[in-house]
């Protein structure tokens, strides 16, 4: 069977914390979703990128920047995330999808072309990135995962928190979880955009190593952000150090 790797892209311009996070400006003119396009697009085995977007007015804008970043794009329902990934990975014509989220401009490049050829060679439902920063790791599903954690999960599974039911259900599937270099596997650091402070300092990586963009090495960064310990203070008070999938306490129903 021929497999085909679609890149799903939830966005959205509403956020509790801090507005418009995926259109928020790394540095120069380069917004968060910019520079997660361009780095997955250095990827020969992603073969489209969709944009999965909120329906509603204040959305509309990323229907110009879909045009701008050449992506094709889906509207979809603002509460129902998943159903958004669903689509995309339909409207992609994928086998399997990959997802990271639209607030987090860096993830561990290193290991994706690992996590896919483990994914295809073991016939994985899911397979994950897991044990780095919050926001570096990824998730690549066989749509047929995705389709079975929206038919078969809670409303609050199909949310922002649209991998729950597969995390919490991880019996119901075949999951492989990687784990990244040593270096690497740092909960201790944060590299998601939900508040101001994250948005301060992953500029200020962006800004340090952008001559490297847009596949800045995890561990650059993890270097970088041990020679500032003030950056990393700020994001502190949001770091949470537990694996997303690893260990996670599993569904009894």
């Amino acid at each position: 069977m021929s497999r085909r790797l679609v890149a799903a892209l939830a966005c959205r311009v509403d956020g509790r914390r801090l507005y418009g996070k995926p259109l928020q400006i790394l540095g120069g003119d380069v917004t968060i979703l910019e520079q997660m396009v361009s780095a997955i697009r250095t990827f020969p085995i992603v073969e489209e990128i969709v944009l999965g977007i909120s329906e509603g007015a204040a959305n509309l804008t990323f229907i110009d920047v879909a045009h701008a970043l050449d992506c094709r794009y889906i509207l979809g329902d603002p509460k129902d995330v998943l159903s958004r990934l669903v689509g995309c990975g339909r409207f992609g014509a994928a086998t399997d999808v990959f997802r990271v989220t639209t607030e987090c401009p860096f993830f561990d490049y290193s290991m994706l072309d690992e996590a896919w050829r483990r994914h295809v060679a073991e016939g994985n439902d899911i397979t994950v990135l897991d044990h780095v920063p919050e926001g570096a790791g990824f998730e690549i599903y066989t749509l047929a995962a995705l389709e079975r954690s929206h038919r078969e999960g809670l409303d609050g599974d199909r949310s922002e928190f649209c991998s729950n039911y597969a995390r919490f259900n991880q019996a119901r599937f075949k999951v492989r979880i990687l784990k990244p270099a040593p270096e690497c596997a740092r909960l201790d650091l944060r590299l998601t955009v939900d508040y101001p402070e994250d948005l301060v300092l992953c500029r200020a990586v962006y800004e340090e190593l952008k001559a490297k963009a847009p596949g800045i090495p995890l561990a650059d960064i993890v270097a970088f952000l041990d020679r500032r310990p003030d950056l990393t203070a700020l994001a502190a008070p949001y770091v949470d150090d537990k694996p997303v999938w690893d260990g996670q306490p599993q569904r009894t129903r």
